[in-house]
């Protein structure tokens, strides 16, 4: 019984440090993209306060537009 205990918290220590290593890598991930310009999360942070149905979406979804522009060109 004891030795299961030990081994729970050997456990314990390094899923607690694995989660860590994983939070600041995200962290990181997102100042990365921040500070190379592929994502704008300020422009998120928005998405809170203009929550209405006919508010302007954040993004537009490319793949969307993409479809729209085939089948206005095959009409």
């Amino acid at each position: 019984m004891e030795a299961i205990r030990e081994w729970q918290a050997y456990a314990y220590f390094f899923f607690t440090v694995f989660l860590v290593v994983m939070l600041y890598g995200y962290i990181l991930h997102l100042y990365r993209a921040e500070k190379k310009g592929t994502r704008d999360y300020e422009k998120y942070g928005k998405l809170a306060l203009d929550d209405e149905l006919t508010d302007a979406p954040v993004e537009l979804n490319e793949a969307r537009e993409n479809e729209k522009n085939e089948n206005k060109e095959q009409s």
